[in-house]
């Protein structure tokens, strides 16, 4: 089997409630720039990354997709997907020009629709050809109850419906308001309106400074919070291991982080307790279960983040070791022929061969842009 074609394609989201926003973005629409791979036989993988749906990047994704890494693809065997993802990231032209962001972005499109690929070829889903088990049980945390363009009473009643009536047991929040502590009485609302019996994780997106992050991080220990996520600069492994001395909460962090060795020097650093790697952003599955693997080698665990929108990211959860939970924002659903399905807060096993990436006609002619 040999690759034949590469189509690259750009869809851009409507996300839920018109808008959504965090401490550092408002955004409309999630932009999901990628590529479909063609085989001689006549299958086709799919795979994308995800933006915050602004044309020119996202242009400049597919076209380093098709014109960079695609004539390197055609006539390679899509099956060897390992060898073609370090052929991809150690070539010259990757390493002089990038090797993070755009780059890897686009690296990361192809290897999803590769692994796609191999699954279907091997008529499994690919939870199964990564030797996972349908018994696996992977928990979801629901994102989209907790933006911080919500005020208080909105989000506290959005929270309350996913654990009362969705049946999540997981939720996460975002903090990162001008006055630190209107970010704590809200955390304060919410976890009233829960329970204790809830997990409750809180994201401030890289929007707090050391300083800041010593004097309210500690709090949060009163709220019995899983985790703070990004609570500063993402690159920033010295502040982490600071504030990792200041508080009991646990620090996750990884969905900005482009290369595994960044992984590696914040947990060598002791300044990270969960790894939340993007299959999107840094260099696709085969690199997210390189990190897993670093995980587990220092018994940290390690819960993705959303962006691909769960539909590729599950099948490895299901079958690493590390893994466990992965978060859950359902703005894509309907553009995929097989969508992610959440049963009282548990994924369901998907059962069709592939990655689950698939995207459906309709869904590419509704909301492709140009």
């Amino acid at each position: 089997m040999k690759i034949k074609k590469l189509t690259p394609f750009i869809m851009h989201v409507p996300v839920t409630k018109n808008i959504i926003g965090d401490s550092t973005h408002s955004i409309t629409h999630w932009g999901m720039p990628g590529v479909m791979i063609e085989t001689e036989c006549g299958l086709v993988g799919y795979g994308h990354t995800g933006t915050h749906a602004d044309i020119t990047t996202d242009k400049l994704i597919t076209t380093i997709i098709t014109d960079v890494f695609g004539p390197m693809l055609i006539g390679e065997d899509p099956t060897e997907v390992r060898h073609l993802h370090r052929k991809l990231s150690r070539s010259s032209t990757n390493i002089w020009v990038g090797r993070g962001g755009l780059m890897q972005m686009a690296l990361s499109a192809i290897d999803i629709a590769l692994w796609d690929l191999k699954a279907k070829h091997a008529q499994q889903p690919l939870w199964q050809l990564f030797g996972g088990s349908k018994q696996a049980k992977v928990a979801a945390y629901n994102t989209d109850c907790g933006w911080l363009v919500r005020d208080t009473a909105e989000l506290v009643d959005d929270c309350k419906k996913m654990i009362f009536e969705e049946g999540f047991n997981a939720i996460k929040m975002k903090i990162g308001k001008p006055d630190p502590k209107e970010d704590l009485r809200r955390i304060e609302a919410v976890r009233h309106a829960i329970g204790d019996g809830a997990q409750l994780m809180v994201d401030a997106n890289a929007k707090w400074d050391i300083s800041t992050a010593k004097q309210y991080g500690p709090r949060l220990a009163d709220y019995d919070i899983t985790w703070f996520e990004e609570p500063m600069w993402h690159d920033d492994i010295s502040s982490h291991k600071e504030l990792a001395k200041h508080m009991t909460t646990p620090i996750a962090l990884g969905e900005l982080l482009y290369q595994f060795d960044s992984f590696k020097e914040f947990v060598l650093a002791g300044a990270v307790d969960y790894l939340q790697p993007d299959a999107t952003r840094c260099g696709g599955l085969t690199a997210v279960w390189e990190i897993a693997d670093l995980g587990m080698a220092f018994n940290l665990p390690v819960t993705p983040h959303h962006g691909d929108m769960m539909q590729a990211q599950l099948h490895l959860v299901m079958a690493h070791p590390a893994c466990s939970l992965l978060e859950y924002i359902p703005w894509t659903l309907d553009c995929f022929v097989n969508p992610v399905v959440v049963k009282e807060g548990v994924y369901q096993a998907p059962t069709e061969p592939g990655a689950g990436t698939t995207l459906r006609q309709d869904a590419l002619e509704r909301f492709s842009v140009n």
